[in-house]
């Protein structure tokens, strides 16, 4: 009797333990995209979290955990206002890697109080006025920033590059992420005014 009860306790746990998992509450990532997917709204997905074309940029960016040094900084510059405006704004978005390219410390330097001005003017070149989405983004166009100097494009290998005011480049590693204020490009490097 002793054994039957015992096999029938096994199997029953083992129903529970079945009926567990799958009736499991979903993981964070899957409650986004059931979100995305009930909205109706097409997503992208951008630093492990869905882009909701419904939200504005600061909205957004705050999900993105490839994101998090360009949220600190438009925070240190004071412009979440700016950017949570009606726009409508393009942003290049560097991601935490792009700003890890920069010079040891640069970062550090540039969210202090006595930065501003310095941080401001380079966040600032990050943004063009209006809604560009990537097939505007043609070979050679000059895209004059919110900064007030110009971004360059180029076409290189299929892939969309931007070229700054001192000749570096930065590419476009995911485009089209469209907010209800514009539109982001994510890019793998930080912009550089000239000045």
């Amino acid at each position: 009797m002793s054994k039957r009860i015992a096999l029938f306790s096994a199997a029953a746990f083992g129903a529970l333990a079945l009926a567990a998992t799958v009736i499991a509450p979903a993981s964070a990532e899957d409650k986004k995209m059931m979100k995305s997917e009930m909205s109706g709204e097409k997503t992208v997905m951008v630093g492990g979290a869905a882009m909701f074309p419904s939200k504005n940029i600061v909205q957004n960016a705050v999900n993105s955990k490839d994101h998090t040094t360009l949220v600190a900084a438009v925070k240190a510059a004071g412009l979440v206002d700016t950017l949570s405006s009606k726009g409508p704004f393009t942003v290049f978005a560097p991601t935490n890697a792009a700003f890890g390219k920069l010079p040891a410390g640069t970062v550090d330097t540039l969210v202090k109080p006595e930065s501003k001005a310095t941080l401001t003017k380079i966040l600032t070149y990050h943004v063009v006025p209006g809604k560009m989405e990537a097939a505007s983004l043609t070979d050679g166009k000059k895209l004059k920033t919110v900064e007030g100097e110009e971004l360059t494009v180029k076409l290189k290998d299929g892939k969309v590059w931007i070229v700054d005011a001192k000749g570096g480049t930065s590419m476009v590693t995911i485009a089209n992420v469209n907010q209800s204020n514009g539109v982001i490009h994510v890019v793998d490097t930080v912009l550089m005014p000239a000045s």
